[in-house]
């Protein structure tokens, strides 16, 4: 049946032998559609919900996945018209991207491989970068690398793969007169996507306790976890 099973179909925007100015048109073109989907708005609205405002006054924050810094900068702009401080740390494999997110804290590495101790940040996020991984066995890794260097809260999102979302991002990615290459890149995210279940085994397995998966308005899995819960 469509979509019952996840894709390992190749992305584009992975390649690995794209320039510099490619990357840069990349994420230039990306940046339609997550505006257009408010990429941000589920840690606007979850985190403080799970932390609390007083929590959310100074935080240090690692963005997994993180491509040009786009997810950091929108937070730690909004977190300061509250009054919070909110450090954001970028991290990616492609230093490609990392420099398009000058004068802020940038690493390059691998989300299988933290170069951090643990516990280095009050929280860790990431925002639909999963699904590039393509191994689901590694998806355990990643999560329990992204848990090890959590010292209070995890927060992970990713694209739900169902049908509704497949069409919306088909009109998205038209309506936003995407090139033919990132248009198919969308299409080959939400079958690159998840379920609910698939989350659910991946963080026991990598020994997450009491991780908490949900549906976000049905477009994107959402996996919360907080040490001492």
């Amino acid at each position: 049946m469509f979509l019952s099973r996840r894709s390992a179909q190749a992305e584009y925007f992975d390649a690995p032998d794209r320039t510099a100015a490619e990357v840069a048109d990349g994420y230039r073109l990306l940046a339609r559609v997550n505006r257009l989907f408010h990429f941000a708005e589920p840690f606007q609205r979850h985190l403080p919900r799970s932390l609390g405002a007083e929590r959310c006054r100074s935080l240090s924050v690692l963005d997994l996945g993180a491509g040009d810094g786009s997810l950091g900068r929108e937070l730690t702009a909004w977190a300061a018209q509250r009054g919070w401080a909110w450090r954001v740390t970028s991290l990616d494999l492609n230093p490609l991207a990392l420099r398009l997110n000058p004068g802020r804290p940038n690493v390059a590495a691998c989300a299988l491989a933290l170069p951090f101790t643990d516990r280095s940040f009050d929280v860790v996020i990431a925002s639909q970068m999963t699904h590039h991984i393509p191994q689901t066995e590694a998806v355990a890794r990643h999560f329990r690398e992204a848990w090890r260097v959590t010292r209070d809260t995890l927060f992970l999102n990713d694209l739900h793969r169902n049908c509704a979302l497949f069409a919306m991002v088909w009109l998205a990615t038209h309506l936003t007169r995407l090139p033919a290459d990132l248009r198919s890149d969308g299409l080959v995210s939400v079958r690159r996507g998840w379920r609910i279940g698939e989350w659910q085994r991946l963080a026991d397995e990598a020994g997450i306790p009491n991780a908490n998966v949900w549906l976000h308005y049905g477009a994107r899995i959402m996996l919360r976890a907080r040490r001492g819960d």
